[in-house]
């Protein structure tokens, strides 16, 4: 009777951060299941990765879930009604540069890269999930705008759509120069000045010091 070798074990938890770190890298079409089988290690079979995660598409949007546990709260300030609307939005934005610009995992920001990567009609699943993501960060620039008018910061006749979608677009963009390698520095420069999109509609300018440091988030000086 021929016996049968010990099944291969593998770390499950370590196995979903790996698939994150490749789709946020390569995207979804292009991580392949060879790729994502090596990542996880432990000479996992085919079957196996199938009884574990059922299919490519449920592992993405378990790493999809893991990364927005991990690196999603950056954009918490949006959400954030104790704090002064524009400074919402400046953390958001100063901390989603720091975070897409940092070592230890692939730069830029793994939602809205997916975009690119999750564009036939094979994963359409894929497509959803990402919009919503993106949707719930845009939602958040609309309340941050919504509660700057209501409370006087910005002058009534500012358009809350023109207005957090002009901040989305600048947000979105920042994925594209950390992935190019913009220095951290140089990007932080940008967002401040990005903050022009928002002070344009201010009927009385903001400090220069106030753009310049929020809750021990600096940019260099001379900016």
């Amino acid at each position: 009777m021929v016996q049968r070798g010990r099944p291969r074990t593998f770390d499950r938890d370590a196995a979903i951060i790996s698939a994150m770190h490749l789709f946020w890298e390569h995207g979804y079409e292009s991580t392949s299941l060879s790729q994502l089988k090596a990542a996880i290690g432990g000479g996992i079979s085919a079957p196996s990765f199938y009884a574990a995660f059922e299919s490519k598409e449920a592992l993405y949007k378990e790493a999809l879930e893991r990364y927005m546990e991990i690196y999603g709260k950056v954009t918490r300030s949006l959400h954030d009604t104790s704090l002064p609307p524009r400074e919402g939005v400046f953390l958001a934005m100063l901390r989603s540069a720091r975070m897409q610009t940092e070592s230890g995992h692939p730069k830029g920001c793994m939602v809205a890269l997916g975009v690119v990567g999750a564009s036939s009609t094979g994963s359409e699943a894929v497509t959803q999930l990402l919009r919503e993501v993106r949707n719930r960060t845009r939602a958040g620039f609309r309340a941050c705008v919504a509660r700057g008018i209501e409370s006087g910061e910005l002058r009534s006749s500012t358009d809350p759509a023109s207005l957090s979608i002009a901040l989305d677009c600048f947000f979105q963009g920042l994925s594209v120069l950390a992935r190019d390698r913009v220095r951290h520095a140089v990007i932080e420069k940008a967002v401040n000045d990005a903050m022009g999109i928002w002070d344009a509609a201010v009927d009385q300018p903001v400090p220069k010091e106030v753009c310049k440091t929020q809750h021990g988030l600096s940019l260099p000086e001379g900016t």
